[in-house]
């Protein structure tokens, strides 16, 4: 469940594409497949516990970053495939999955700093971060944060772009939705599929094609310490009216970096127009909507995804961070905030 060339300047070049959605470390062990990168599940201690992780191929990292309540099972669709060029490194979040939980601190910044923790661990110095749903405002936040080990950036179907939000998600941060999501993950997941299924006949709740989806993520909601993680994460980002921490300042310092907004025409989830909008912040993003797809295109549309990311992965180059540079963009936001507050007075 979940809610590169280096050039400076602001003006937006933006590469738009529609695609159409076909009907038709220690302890760790491998895990093979003839026709693909062999896949790699182990454990890896940061500070606060261990972070459970999937890595796969051989090449420039790509990270990759579920939602909200899910594991980096939700990447299986797509971690072949990115591997034959790439090492990929796919982690459940502290709390999320076999991670462990963390003591206390469910924010974006903690979330980002476990995943730097994670790259220095495995020895790489920095990454292309993907980021879906949470996982996206967690990639933007890991980016501001660590800006010289975020060599590109991709959101699919983020959040942090704004403030519009399913009810399902908003009423999980009221009084009493742990008790009533433990009822929920209790139900069969066939049972809860059709369930869904059927809600998709309703406007702004569920689109059908993320029915299995979120099932499975809701599923995965029976144990208490994922429970627990999705109620207190959920309450950092959002409330009864919706999203309630925003990313879109973050990017305007990182404007230079390469951006690939990614998203399903049928999200009910995050309304599409969110990744447009946010465009105009930056100089040159690459654009891409899926037709027929909703919340979860990497798992629903995998076909349509990847090729997309791979070429947005080969025909950029990572960004290189100067700290002039950010000096500059740092003076130019302080520019254009005098001047908001001097025409308002």
């Amino acid at each position: 469940m979940s809610p590169a060339g280096h050039q400076c300047g602001r003006s937006s070049d933006i590469t738009t594409t529609r695609l159409q959605l076909g009907l038709s470390g220690p302890g760790a062990r491998p895990r093979c497949d003839a026709q693909a990168p062999a896949r790699i599940e182990g454990r890896v201690g940061i500070s606060g516990g261990t972070l459970a992780y999937t890595t796969a191929g051989v090449g420039a990292p790509i990270l990759l970053i579920h939602g909200l309540g899910g594991s980096r099972g939700t990447w299986d669709q797509v971690v072949d495939t990115l591997a034959t060029g790439h090492r990929v490194i796919a982690p459940d979040l502290p709390g999320h999955g076999q991670s462990d939980a963390p003591a206390g601190d469910y924010s974006l910044g903690a979330h980002a700093s476990a995943l730097r923790d994670l790259l220095v661990a495995l020895g790489h110095r920095s990454a292309t971060i993907v980021g879906h749903s949470l996982g996206g405002g967690i990639a933007m936040q890991f980016a501001y944060q660590f800006p010289d080990r975020a060599d590109r950036l991709v959101l699919i179907s983020s959040g942090g772009l704004g403030p519009q939000l399913t009810p399902m998600l908003r009423a999980a941060t009221l009084p009493g939705a742990e008790t009533v999501v433990a009822g929920l993950a209790r139900l069969p997941e066939g049972l809860t599929r059709r369930l869904l299924s059927a809600a998709s006949m309703l406007p702004g709740l569920v689109a059908r094609p993320d029915a299995g989806s979120l099932a499975r993520g809701l599923h995965q909601l029976g144990r208490y310490g994922p429970r627990r993680t999705f109620i207190r994460t959920a309450r950092t980002v959002i409330n009864w009216r919706g999203q309630t921490v925003s990313a879109t300042q973050h990017l305007r310092q990182l404007v230079d970096l390469p951006v690939l907004l990614a998203w399903g025409s049928d999200d009910r989830v995050i309304p599409p127009h969110h990744h447009r909008a946010v465009a105009s912040v930056l100089s040159r993003p690459q654009l891409i909507e899926i037709a027929g797809a909703g919340h979860y295109p990497h798992e629903t549309a995998p076909a349509q995804l990847v090729p997309a990311v791979l070429e947005f992965l080969a025909s950029t180059t990572a960004f290189q961070y100067s700290e002039a540079r950010w000096r500059h963009l740092l003076q130019l936001d302080l520019d254009a905030a005098s001047t908001w507050r001097n025409r308002r007075q």
